[in-house]
C-alpha cells in the first residue's frame, strides 16, 4: 500500500476497494464473464487492427486523400493510440472499467457507420483518430478490468489468457478486412461489418455488467454474514 494511504484510509480521507473475488486463472476460465471479456478485447483489437492495415489506401480510395497526407495521418494514428492508452485507462479509475468499456463501443458504433458518408478528409482523419483512441484504450484498460473481475491473485495469469484475444485479432483482422475489400471491391462493406460488430460488442458489454452486480450482491452477503458473526 502506498506511504500514507493506510492512514488517510483509517482518517476516512480515502477508501479502500475491496476485491469482489480472488480466482485463480484456472477458475477464471470456467467462468462466463471471462469469455465476454474476451469477446469485447477480440472485438476491440480486430477491428482497430484491421483499420489500422488499411487506413492509407482506405483513405485515399474513400476521401480522396492524398499519398502524403495519408502518410501522416497512419504516423499520427500511432500517437492517438498511445495517448488513448493512458487516457482512457487513467479516467477508467473515475466513471469504472463497465462504463469505460460501454463507452468504447458506442462510440466506435457509430463512427464505423458515419465513415463511409464522411467525405472530407479533416472529418474522417479525426474519426479515425477518435477510434484509434479507443482501440488503445481497450487494450491498456484490460489488466485493471480483469482486477475488478477476478481480483488480483492471479492477475498476470489470467491477463496471459485473455491476451490470446488479442493474438487471435493480430491475425483476423487484417485478413478479414482484405477479404472483405476484395470480394465487394469497397471498402464500405468492411466498415459496415465492423460497425455490426461493435453492435454486438456493445450488449456484450451490458451482459457482463450483470455477472458484476450477482458478484456485489455476493460479497456483500459475504460481508453481511462476516459482520453478523463478529
Amino acid at each position: 500500500m502506498p506511504a500514507g494511504f493506510s492512514t488517510d484510509a483509517a482518517k476516512g480521507k480515502r477508501q479502500i476497494k475491496k476485491d469482489l473475488c480472488q480466482l485463480t486463472a484456472n477458475e477464471a476460465i470456467k467462468t462466463r464473464r471471462f469469455y465476454l471479456l474476451w469477446l469485447m478485447l477480440f472485438i476491440n483489437v480486430t477491428c482497430g487492427i484491421a483499420v489500422i492495415s488499411v487506413a492509407s489506401p482506405m483513405a485515399q480510395e474513400m476521401v480522396g486523400m492524398s499519398v502524403g497526407t495519408a502518410a501522416l495521418m497512419v504516423g499520427l494514428n500511432g500517437l492517438f493510440n498511445g495517448g488513448g492508452r493512458i487516457g482512457w485507462a487513467s479516467l477508467s479509475d473515475y466513471i469504472g472499467r463497465p462504463n469505460t468499456y460501454t463507452a468504447f463501443f458506442a462510440i466506435q458504433m457509430v463512427l464505423f457507420f458515419l465513415l463511409p458518408s464522411l467525405t472530407n478528409p479533416a472529418l474522417f482523419m479525426i474519426a479515425l483518430f477518435i477510434i484509434m483512441t479507443c482501440y488503445g484504450g481497450g487494450f491498456s484498460s484490460i489488466p485493471a478490468y480483469i482486477g475488478d473481475l477476478f481480483g488480483t491473485k492471479q492477475l498476470g495469469a489470467i491477463h496471459g489468457y485473455i491476451l490470446t484475444a488479442w493474438a487471435a485479432a493480430g491475425l483476423a483482422g487484417p485478413i478479414f478486412a482484405a477479404w472483405v475489400r476484395n470480394t465487394t471491391q469497397s471498402y464500405t462493406g468492411t466498415l459496415s461489418l465492423f460497425a455490426a460488430m461493435f453492435v454486438a460488442a456493445l450488449i456484450i458489454s451490458l451482459l457482463i455488467r450483470v455477472d458484476i452486480k450477482k458478484l456485489q450482491e455476493e460479497a456483500k452477503r459475504k460481508e453481511n454474514a462476516v459482520e453478523l458473526a463478529g
